[in-house]
């Protein structure tokens, strides 16, 4: 009987030294994520039909889990595609299937033609292969939370979208009350365009509306309170501000349900026992409204069982984004490296030939990375290690790596604080300081002898 080309192929593999791959998850299955399809594949020994197409209904997608279950699927490997991935990866977590969250860019096909089914045989291949590693995805507690807090971050930006508005319909009337006053969203600006959309037009009248700690004076306010009011403006101007209040309102009941879910997640230290220092600093910054609802600094250290906020550069909603990403179990990573490296604040170091081509960090888009990079960037004037530390990064690699340096150390000093629940000390630097101090020292000492000069110590 003639062999057909597969088995001469395989017996020309096995000639040549070539071994296939050995099976590490033999009860692996892969997933192509759609929006209105899944392509699933099994092993071939599973069923006759090993690569079935479901809709995504709920209905199917309950149907596909209950097939793998036949199958005896115990792991399942898909991409994670736009937002389309969570409703299986919740229905699949349901039936105890564990789900292999993959990057889209690990899983890459190999050149050639590109199907939906080749895609989930490819993904399957590789996971019972065990050439995938999962993504890093946080309790869905504090999942739940994190989704909240991003809804509340996109309610932000459309208030200020909103803010915009009203200062355009200011703009087009030539009224220019918000190049006078800092923040026409502030009481006197409030005040003045509610005046204006009662019917009030006398710019003297307005401007006594004015909160006594507006710098400008009486007579700047009335000049930029003349203009043109014409109907269509004070439309868009009243659509705008009504814009702006009713995602104010969003944004206090997003705080409300925050503070709701915030006192469900267990204590790690008991705050009455061990009660929270006072703050070193004042909080600086825009005030927000949403801050009234729950002492955010006071929650972070319950959850987080140490005072983030104690480390320089460090505020309360800076705490709370990462505890609303990560959350208060940093076990996934197993050191301070490991997480570094997530957030992608470490180079990317590219070598071929023995040649570095490239060693900058990786391009990662991720909300804790972002706000220790304005963590990092506010260092430049503290007068602590982690100040010093910047502001010599900054003097030798220039103001970007050192953004980049400075978080990352202050990432590993979070990630040393989290693990061991310690509260921070900024003299447990002393060595390292001392270290810099002596190198520098080496250094002028022989800049010193290249010019023909000795150093002499001051006395005492």
């Amino acid at each position: 009987m003639a062999q057909s080309k597969k088995q001469k192929q395989k017996k020309k593999n096995r000639k040549k030294g070539m071994q296939p791959l050995p099976i590490m998850e033999p009860n692996a299955a892969g997933i192509d994520v759609g929006a209105t399809e899944m392509y699933v594949a099994v092993p071939p020994d599973r069923d006759p039909d090993a690569v079935r197409c479901f809709q995504t209904f709920t209905r199917d997608l309950n149907e596909l889990a209950d097939w793998l279950q036949r199958c005896q699927i115990s792991s399942v490997a898909m991409e994670s595609t736009g937002v389309y991935w969570i409703p299986i990866f919740q229905i699949l977590d349901e039936h105890g299937i564990k789900v292999c969250l993959v990057n889209a860019k690990h899983v890459k096909n190999v050149p050639g033609r590109k199907t939906d089914v080749s895609d989930c045989q490819w993904l399957q291949h590789l996971h019972s292969v065990g050439l995938l590693k999962a993504s890093f995805r946080p309790a869905d507690q504090v999942c739940a939370l994190r989704t909240v807090l991003r809804h509340r971050d996109a309610l932000v930006k459309l208030s200020s979208c909103a803010v915009n508005h009203m200062q355009k319909a200011l703009d087009q009337m030539n009224i220019q009350l918000h190049h006078v006053i800092s923040d026409i969203t502030g009481v006197t600006g409030l005040a003045i365009v509610d005046a204006i959309l009662a019917g009030q037009r006398d710019p003297k009248v307005l401007a006594e509306l004015r909160d006594k700690r507006i710098k400008a004076s009486e007579e700047v306010i009335v000049k930029s309170l003349e203009g043109d009011y014409r109907k269509e403006h004070l439309f868009t101007l009243r659509q705008s501000l009504e814009g702006y209040r009713w995602h104010l309102q969003q944004i206090q009941e997003c705080d409300q349900q925050v503070r709701q879910m915030l006192q469900e997640f267990d204590s790690q230290v008991d705050v009455t026992a061990n009660p929270l220092r006072p703050p070193m600093r004042r909080p600086h910054g825009v005030s927000n409204p949403g801050l009234k609802a729950y002492d955010v600094r006071t929650e972070m250290y319950r959850v987080f069982g140490t005072d983030l906020t104690a480390i320089p550069g460090i505020q309360a909603l800076t705490a709370q984004v990462i505890f609303s990403e990560i959350g208060c179990d940093f076990s996934k990573f197993s050191t301070a490296g490991d997480l570094v490296s997530w957030l992608g604040l470490c180079p990317n170091e590219r070598i071929t030939g023995g040649k570095v081509l490239n060693a900058h960090t990786r391009n990662v888009k991720n909300r804790v990375a972002d706000v220790l990079r304005l963590s990092a960037q506010s260092l430049e004037y503290s007068d602590s290690f982690l100040g010093r530390f910047y502001r010599r990064m900054k003097a030798k690699l220039g103001p970007p790596a050192a953004i980049v340096a400075a978080a990352a150390k202050l990432t590993r000093v979070i990630y040393a604080l989290v693990t061991k629940r310690q509260a921070y000390d900024d003299t447990r630097f002393a060595e390292c300081e001392q270290k810099h101090k002596v190198a520098k020292e080496k250094k002028l000492r022989a800049q010193a002898k290249a010019l023909g000069y000795e150093l002499v110590p001051i006395a005492a």
